[in-house]
């Protein structure tokens, strides 16, 4: 069946939808896409109607990110009256995961919701679409390169000093002023060198280190994993870093710039197991140093002040050993059971494992070597939630209450055996 297509002569007059997922990141990539030429909306809207849609068009069976996210696009379409003039934008891996099908099924429902000549873009490095009318050029992936470095560092610093803030409000006010600035840079074609990308990390670094902070009270420390959609979308968690941080808890989200390497260096283990693609090999390890040099600016940019800054994930990645083998790489894989290492190994010994119900690689990766990581790593406190459209929030939040619980009482008896 022939599907509409994004033509390059469509860029000036629709607008793409892109659903939403990191609010931090999504707002800057939104500018970065906006300032290169493109007309980019970020979905925002909630809420039971995004779940109703979802489960009219997708089997219950396909994974709940896929549900939440065509139920997102079909409930803004219905509440638009320009859909002659949109365009839906996904992104895809292009691996093993069901999220390589969601194309496919997002083409499906906009048959069955009335909207077949909506077109759907792929936003890949697979090249499964190769005929579309959105290209990746260099000035945009720089672009998206500088948002993602960007999102990463405040979504880190953010949740450092939100929870012991003592003006309620301030960290989040610093955080939007950041957004604003660094997307009218992006507008100015600026801030996206690494020369500015350093000099905007030192600037937000000192800012982020000055807020008034009460770090007098011990909190328990917990650290967010699992399937990337449902880990990082407050639509697909129940904005579970909002929950924990009404818990009296600091939270812990790995970055995107995780997620990322792990894909690259995934091209690079191929290669050493199974002896084939040295030519991805070769230019996965041209991407690996591009992006080292940004992630070492985010490190270095915290040095100077009292937030402990993050790790290498050149350490990160190798936490798995051990535990799950590198050849496991379907869904999050073996990154999932690194990063769990890691945060355990940071102090964020209780840790949540969101996850989808039926998402069979994170059941694997995440349920499947708990027992193993608690072997070794004794302090680990961590609870596997899922989330699918059954799931009620009081349960998941009850669940998560027990988990703090057990961690606010371990902090009571440190203390006491310190006297």
């Amino acid at each position: 069946m022939e599907y509409p297509k994004f033509t390059s002569q469509m860029i000036k007059t629709h607008t793409i939808l892109i659903p939403s997922m990191l609010n931090i990141h999504m707002s800057l990539f939104e500018s970065a896409l906006n300032s290169t030429g493109y007309k980019v909306e970020i979905l925002r809207n909630e809420g039971p109607s995004v779940v109703e849609e979802g489960l009219k068009y997708v089997h219950n069976d396909t994974c709940y990110p896929a549900l939440l996210v065509i139920g997102q696009f079909i409930d803004a379409l219905n509440h638009r009256d320009d859909v002659d003039k949109v365009v839906l934008l996904i992104t895809q891996t292009g691996g093993g995961c069901r999220a390589s099908n969601y194309i496919h099924l997002l083409r499906k429902a906009l048959i069955k919701a009335g909207y077949p000549n909506v077109p759907v873009v792929s936003l890949n490095a697979s090249n499964l679409e190769k005929d579309s009318g959105f290209k990746l050029t260099y000035p945009l992936i720089k672009k998206i390169v500088a948002a993602m470095t960007y999102g990463d560092f405040l979504m880190y610093v953010r949740n450092k000093c939100i929870s012991y803030e003592k003006n309620k409000g301030d960290t989040l006010k610093l955080t939007n002023y950041w957004i604003d600035k660094i997307s009218n840079l992006f507008k100015k074609n600026k801030g996206t060198s690494l020369r500015e990308i350093k000099k905007n990390l030192k600037e937000i670094a000192y800012q982020y280190d000055n807020l008034d902070l009460d770090l007098s009270h011990r909190k328990p420390k917990v650290g967010v994993v699992g399937e990337i959609y449902i880990k990082y979308a407050p639509l697909g968690n129940n904005h579970l870093e909002e929950f924990l941080q009404s818990q009296d808890a600091e939270v812990m989200v790995p970055g995107l710039y995780g997620f990322i390497l792990y894909c690259i260096y995934n091209a690079i283990y191929d290669y050493e197991i199974y002896h084939e693609g040295f030519i991805k090999k070769q230019g996965a390890k041209l991407l690996i140093w591009y992006l080292k040099r940004r992630e070492k600016a985010l490190i270095d940019a915290l040095k100077p002040t009292k937030i402990t800054p993050m790790q290498y994930f050149s350490k990160t990645k190798d936490m798995s050993d051990g535990v799950l083998s590198k050849g496991t790489k379907m869904g999050e894989g073996w990154l999932l059971t690194a990063e769990m290492m890691e945060l355990v190994e940071i102090g964020y010994n209780n840790i949540i494992c969101a996850q989808p119900f039926g998402c069979l690689p994170n059941h694997v990766c995440g349920k499947g070597v708990m027992k193993k990581i608690k072997e070794l790593k004794p302090e680990a406190n961590i609870v596997a939630i899922d989330y699918d459209p059954s799931a009620t929030k009081v349960n998941q939040e009850n669940r998560i209450k027990l988990m703090l619980a057990i961690a606010k009482e371990t902090i009571k008896d440190n203390e006491i055996a310190k006297l």
